[in-house]
C-alpha cells in the first residue's frame, strides 16, 4: 500500500484530513497513514460531547476536543499513541468487514515479534489487554477505517480527560483502566522506540518499502486546512452538534445543598433551574437570563458567575463549588 503523510500533530487538522481524504482522495488501491495527535479527546459522530469529556480538565490542560465523522466512542490521544487510517475502495457498504482491516495491523505487529489477538470485531489485545480500537465510515464507494495503537499513552491523563471529574474517583478509575488497557511498549523489544516502531510499521505496510508515498499537492493541503478552520476546529461542530439533553446534578456543600437542572440544545443552555436549601441573599433568577443562550461550557458559565459574584445568589456557596455542580456529572439524559 502507498502511504500519506499527515501535516502535523494538531487534532483539528488531522481529523479534518481524515474526512477530506475520505470524500476526495478516491484511490484505485488502498492507501494508509500513520499519524499522531497532541493531547486530544476524539468523540464519535453521534456522541454527546458534554457527557464524554471532563470539561474542566480539558480546558485547563489544553486538551483538544474534536468530533470525528465516524461512529463509536470517545478516545484519548497523545504522543504516546499512534493513529492509523486506511482509505479503501469498496463497492458496497454491505461488504464492509472490520476484520479485514484489523488483520493488517495485527500482522504488522506480529512481524515485529509482538503477538496480538483480535478480540470481538474491532479490538487488538495483548495478553488480554486492549491496545487498539477501531472505527469506520463508508461514503461514496470508499471506506475509511481508522484506529489507535497505544504505544505508551498517559493513562492518568486519559482518565482525567474523559468523563471522570471527581478527584476521589480518579485513582480508582485509572487503576481500573490499567487492568483493561495495555501499552505496546511494555511488550515490545527494549530497543524499539516509538519512531522506530512507526518506521517499521510503515515498512511492513508498504510491501517492505516497495510502495511509495501518495503526495498531496498545495491545493489539496489548502482545502484540508480550510475544512479544519470552517468545521473541525469550530465549537459548533465539536460541541454544538451534540444531541439535545437534560443535565441533572445534586451537590452538598457547607453552605447548603443545591440541585441543578439544565436543558441544553445545540450545545447552548435553553433553560435551567436551581433548587435546594442554600441561603441566597437575592433571588438567583435575577441572573437567569444571562445564562440562557450561552454555550454549556466551563469558561462561559464561569464568566457569568464571576460578573454576579457580589449578588450572593447562592449564599456562601462559592463560584467554584457552583461550577462543580454544573460539571461533575451524576446524570445526563439524552433525548436523541
Amino acid at each position: 500500500m502507498r502511504y500519506i503523510n499527515y501535516f502535523n500533530q494538531d487534532a483539528y487538522t488531522n481529523i479534518a484530513m481524515d474526512a477530506w481524504l475520505l470524500k476526495n482522495l478516491k484511490p484505485k488501491e488502498p492507501v494508509f497513514s500513520l499519524w499522531q495527535n497532541k493531547r486530544a479527546v476524539i468523540v464519535g459522530e453521534n456522541q454527546n460531547t458534554f457527557s464524554e469529556v471532563n470539561s474542566d480538565y480539558v480546558d485547563s490542560h489544553n486538551v483538544e476536543v474534536v468530533r470525528r465523522v465516524s461512529g463509536g466512542g470517545a478516545v484519548y490521544h497523545d504522543l504516546g499513541n499512534i493513529c492509523f487510517t486506511f482509505f479503501v475502495p469498496v463497492s458496497s457498504s454491505a461488504r464492509v468487514d472490520f476484520h479485514q482491516f484489523v488483520q493488517p495491523m495485527a500482522d504488522a505487529l506480529e512481524s515485529l515479534g509482538i503477538h496480538v489477538d483480535i478480540s470481538g470485531r474491532n479490538d487488538l489485545e495483548i495478553e488480554g489487554k486492549k491496545v487498539s480500537g477501531n472505527a469506520q465510515r463508508y461514503a461514496g464507494g470508499y471506506l475509511m477505517h481508522h484506529g489507535t495503537l497505544l504505544w505508551d499513552t498517559d493513562v492518568d491523563a486519559m482518565v482525567r480527560s474523559l468523563n471522570v471529574a471527581d478527584e476521589k474517583f480518579i485513582s480508582k478509575a485509572a487503576k481500573s483502566v490499567r487492568t483493561r488497557v495495555g501499552n505496546i511498549k511494555d511488550y515490545a523489544p527494549k530497543d524499539l522506540t516509538i519512531d522506530k516502531f512507526i518506521d517499521k510499521l510503515t515498512y511492513y505496510l508498504t510491501n517492505e518499502g516497495r510502495d511509495g508515498e501518495y503526495k498531496l499537492n498545495a491545493n489539496q493541503k489548502s482545502d484540508i486546512l480550510m475544512l479544519r478552520d470552517k468545521k473541525f476546529s469550530q465549537w459548533s461542530w465539536n460541541y454544538g452538534q451534540s444531541p439535545e439533553f437534560m443535565y441533572n446534578n445534586h451537590a452538598k456543600f457547607s453552605g447548603g445543598s443545591i440541585n441543578a437542572q439544565i436543558d441544553v440544545h445545540d450545545g447552548k443552555i435553553t433553560d435551567l433551574n436551581f433548587t435546594g436549601d442554600f441561603l441566597g441573599v437575592r433571588d438567583w433568577r435575577e441572573m437567569k437570563s444571562q445564562l440562557i443562550g450561552i454555550p454549556f461550557t466551563y469558561g462561559y458559565i464561569a464568566d457569568i458567575l464571576e460578573k454576579n459574584k457580589d449578588g450572593q445568589y447562592f449564599g456562601s456557596i462559592t463560584n467554584n463549588e457552583l461550577l462543580e455542580t454544573f460539571f461533575q456529572k451524576d446524570e445526563v439524559e439524552t433525548n436523541a
